[in-house]
């Protein structure tokens, strides 16, 4: 979309809301007056949504400076409309007579306070300049190249090394290339801080990361007491898995047991995810029989198997699915997502899916997102409310599509694993999938990037610390050291997409992982009356009844009271924990004898 074109968005969008603003009848009650309003405001929000997200869905699939100044317009074009002054006032006066409107239009003016607070219009420079700073810096990351050894190298070849190779220095190399990103983006998140910062203090909140929790109805306090609680938790069971771990780490690479683990030793970038520590349970020799498209058409076969609808049509004309070829001159965003693009039925992929098991998983993953999308773009659902009903929602419904998928039963019945009989299998698929998906991804989440982002935008952390700071984190609730001494000339953080382009989110994944766990209890137990540790949903609709019936609601009910309707019981590790239990079990008796932990 051009500039003008936008440009004429902005004018039309704020003008229609004021005049909507002046036609109210001054006699009319307040749910009256509540519905003229929403009535306008979810049809701008509805078709700046989709101008907006066309436009930046070109900028990262496609980076030019065309393709960047088009997001930047139309973010400006949709913060003018979302911020616009008349609509905060409006939305604060019928609020304060709550009682007399119903729940379902106090939600839909809540969520437009929360849309306003990203960018609010009644401070048009601020808002600018946070568009401005948003787009540049996500130009920046998106076209960003990696060199190894003074040669371009993608993160796939990266992850590939850290995969496959016993080489120590070359994982050393590797890891020290994915974080040559951090001082490249480090100016601009200093500048982004303070933006997001006063974009949210212009609404009334504290800072950015309170303007978040805010989307839970939960204080900052109360999201990272959540956090601490969840880590308190599962600390007996990181604690045997980090000793395990190590002493299998420097078994492999033939060096003495340490302390806490190298980060270039995890094949993870960032040790968020432990995978390679059960290689019988590596998908990658049994996928390299199939092509890419062949692990994402399997994840929609999946979702029709349980009685979801199938994706449109549109999804696999409009998508960016694969790696881009070899000497391409096009640059695309390198990380994972899903896109509701109309908020009706355009709903997008971004990956770049290969045969390997990470992305059969995050092919689940992603379509995860695309069918919760689906569910709630109906007409029962206002615009405004057609996501989530909290962030980590989206995330534990596609989080739980990845559970399924990794259940041993429905890899047999793909052919990509050999079929099993009694329990024999059932404690290496737990280590497998509690390292590569879920316990160190726990401390990881609420731990390092949840405490680490608070300390940025809540407690304003000076920049020359940031990376003290972060590793400070990575020792105090991974285990983790870095390779080499590591000063504030690089901002690891920042080698993490999420930092630039979702900031003070980290926690929603963690919640999300805790829900996952419980939904899944509940499917397991309650609805296939098969064990939680071996179950397949494949061919059952009946499982995508009962989540069709929590995603169909999209945000139009407190998420709390939904958690509590559909499996009894508020958001709690219990599933987790009990999930786990007979690993831990056997983790003791493996790690009898040795120092338990790192401190």
């Amino acid at each position: 979309m051009r500039a003008k074109d936008v440009r004429r968005w902005v004018v039309c969008g704020a003008t229609a809301l004021v005049m909507g603003s002046l036609t109210m009848r001054a006699g009319c009650g307040p749910e009256e007056r509540a519905q003229t309003l929403l009535r306008l405001v979810n049809a701008g929000y509805q078709a700046l949504s989709r101008v907006e997200s066309e436009a930046q869905w070109k900028a990262v699939t496609d980076v030019t400076p065309a393709h960047s100044a088009a997001a930047e317009a139309a973010g400006k074009a949709a913060a003018a409309f979302n911020g616009n002054p008349a609509l905060i006032r409006e939305a604060r006066a019928l609020l304060a007579r709550r009682e007399a409107l119903s729940p379902l239009t106090a939600r839909q003016l809540e969520r437009a306070l929360l849309n306003a607070a990203e960018g609010p219009m009644t401070n048009p420079e601020l808002t600018a300049r946070r568009v401005a700073a948003e787009t540049a810096a996500a130009a920046r990351m998106n076209s960003f190249t990696f060199r190894l050894d003074g040669k371009p190298i993608t993160p796939n070849e990266i992850d590939r090394i850290l995969a496959t190779s016993s080489n120590l220095e070359k994982r050393r190399k590797a890891w020290l290339a994915s974080k040559e990103i951090g001082p490249a983006l480090k100016p601009g998140l200093v500048e982004l801080r303070a933006l997001r910062n006063a974009v949210a203090q212009e609404m009334g909140y504290h800072d950015y990361f309170a303007l978040q929790a805010a989307r839970y109805d939960m204080t900052a306090q109360e999201i990272l007491d959540l956090q601490e609680q969840f880590m308190k938790d599962l600390r007996p069971l990181y604690l045997q898995l980090h000793t395990w771990a190590k002493h299998e780490l420097a078994r492999k690479f033939r060096r003495p047991v340490p302390n806490r683990i190298p980060a270039h030793w995890i094949n993870n970038r960032w040790a968020q995810e432990w995978t390679g520590f059960v290689p019988a349970l590596n998908l990658d020799d049994a996928l390299a029989k199939h092509d890419a498209e062949w692990v994402v058409r399997t994840a929609e076969r999946y979702f029709v198997s349980i009685g979801l609808d199938p994706l449109p049509d549109s999804f696999w004309r409009k998508s960016d699915l694969y790696p881009l070829p070899a000497g391409s001159p096009r640059k695309k965003n390198t990380h994972a997502s899903c896109w509701h693009i109309d908020l009706n039925h355009d709903i997008r992929a971004l990956m770049n899916v290969e045969p390997v098991t990470s992305w059969f998983f995050t092919a689940h993953h992603e379509l995860g997102h695309g069918h919760y999308d689906l569910c709630y773009a109906r007409p029962e659902v206002p615009p405004l409310l057609r996501t989530s009903a909290n962030p980590s929602f989206h995330e534990g419904m596609a989080m739980l599509a990845e559970l399924a998928a990794g259940q041993r039963p429905y890899l047999e019945s793909l052919g990509l694993l050999p079929k099993s009989e009694g329990d024999d299998s059932l404690i290496p698929y737990l280590l497998n999938d509690a390292l590569a998906n879920v316990v160190p991804f726990m401390f990881w989440a609420s731990g390092v990037m949840t405490h680490w982002e608070a300390d940025i935008y809540i407690r304003n952390l000076p920049p020359e610390r940031w990376n003290a700071r972060w590793w400070e984190y990575k020792r105090r609730f991974q285990g983790i050291e870095p390779p080499v001494p590591r000063d504030e000339s690089a901002c690891d953080p920042a080698s993490k997409t999420h930092i630039t382009d979702a900031p003070c989110y980290y926690f929603a994944y963690a919640m999300a992982t805790v829900l996952k766990f419980q939904l899944h209890d509940y499917i397991a137990r309650r609805v296939l009356h098969q064990p939680p540790q071996a179950c397949n949903y494949a061919g059952h609709p009946e499982v995508g009844r009962f989540l069709r019936r929590i995603m169909e609601k999209g945000a139009t009910e407190d998420w709390r009271e939904l958690l509590i309707e559909a499996t009894g019981e508020p958001l709690s590790t219990r599933a987790m924990v009990e999930y786990y239990k007979p690993l831990l079990k056997w983790l003791e008796r493996q790690n009898r004898g040795r120092k338990i932990g790192w401190d």
